[in-house]
């Protein structure tokens, strides 16, 4: 909730306006787990409000740990509110988060769905469909009751689902982390990442200053629509002419996620065309490529079922020292968490699987 939300609860329980300013204090700076916790409301106004509400804070269910130092926590879902009263869960309902931590940098990798509508090739998460949107309140939670909340430098909305499918939470979630009432974030500490879904892209620019990470994965037509099914709708050089539209005065970073698959997307032909249809770019921001755009080349890591190559690192270096040579920015990201498999998708999978086999079992025995 905002101040102005929580100042109408205080108003609504008879309380005086100003509490509600108390409880975003307690909420959004001091990260309190319980409304016992507030101690400056008086003994009668947190009884008062325990009837009626929770902060809502759940912890992680499950974790993997890597060698590397990253954490994936597995989180229970709500998909949509439940009653104000109450915290109660779809047990079948889970989301991962990854906690990357790199010297002194630290990245969270949150979620925004359950499942996805998206259904991308390489993803394990399109695999489940989609179950639902988070709530807000189910997106901060994963940096909320994260253990490591203090250690953070970085949010990526980069897990499970696709963030402009859920914009109204995924806009209320950053508005509370960078708001000064909330946690005072810089917006440019947060990256939100889409396949392109024009208007709520166009949404976003204008409502938020977070940085943006476009899933381009290749330039040409046909083979990411094979990759994602989005592209039939929502081609990449519209996306482009969208992007190449907008305001580039303001300092907003603009990337290109790019997993790059051995023998299919890793050619010279595709650096040359990743060149030519981020062209319109190059021209709307005066090529200033080192501050505002660039392209991350991503290794695959394979997922069950699922017959894509990875590109070796030759081929890799190669593809990056071309777009770089034609001006265009391009980092190989550095792989994270490969002994947990921390791309998203896979612990929720097994968790799924596992309960799904709790529950035949028991019926069996019955």
């Amino acid at each position: 909730m905002t101040p102005d939300e929580l100042r109408e609860v205080a108003l609504s329980l008879g309380m005086p306006a100003f509490t509600g300013k108390q409880m975003a204090q307690w909420l959004y700076q001091r990260h309190v787990r319980s409304i016992d916790e507030m101690t400056n409301l008086s003994k009668a106004n947190r009884e008062r409000l325990a009837l009626e509400y929770c902060v809502g804070a759940m912890e992680p269910i499950d974790c993997q740990r890597s060698v590397d130092g990253t954490i994936k926590y597995l989180f229970p879902a709500r998909c949509f509110p439940v009653g104000r009263d109450s915290v109660a869960t779809n047990s079948t309902r889970f989301v991962e988060t990854v906690f990357i931590p790199d010297g002194e940098r630290a990245t969270l990798c949150v979620s925004s769905q359950v499942g996805c509508k998206m259904n991308c090739l390489f993803c394990q998460t399109g695999k489940q469909g989609f179950e639902g949107n988070l709530t807000a309140g189910d997106i901060l939670n994963q940096i909320y009751a994260l253990p490591e909340a203090e250690r953070l430098t970085n949010i990526v909305f980069m897990g499970q689902g696709e963030p402009m499918d859920n914009l109204d939470a995924v806009l209320r979630a950053t508005e509370i982390l960078t708001a000064p009432w909330g946690w005072g974030w810089s917006p440019k500490r947060i990256t939100v990442s889409s396949v392109g879904i024009p208007r709520k892209l166009e949404r976003f620019l204008k409502e938020s200053e977070c940085h943006l990470a476009i899933s381009l994965h290749s330039p040409l037509h046909e083979q990411r629509a094979q990759l994602m099914p989005a592209e039939k709708a929502m081609p990449a050089k519209e996306v482009i002419a969208l992007l190449a539209a907008q305001d580039f005065t303001h300092q907003r970073r603009i990337s290109f996620e790019y997993i790059m698959f051995g023998g299919l997307n890793d050619s010279r032909q595709h650096a040359q065309a990743v060149v030519d249809l981020l062209q319109p770019l190059d021209k709307a921001i005066g090529g200033k490529w080192d501050s505002q755009l660039r392209v991350n080349l991503i290794r695959f890591h394979q997922i069950p079922d699922v017959d894509l190559p990875a590109a070796d690192e030759h081929r890799m270096e190669q593809f990056r020292d071309y777009l770089c040579q034609h001006g265009i920015t391009t980092t190989i990201r550095a792989s994270r968490g490969q002994d947990i498999y921390a791309a998203c998708g896979l612990l929720t999978t097994d968790k799924k699987k596992a309960l799904a086999e709790g529950r035949k079992a028991g019926n069996g025995k019955s």
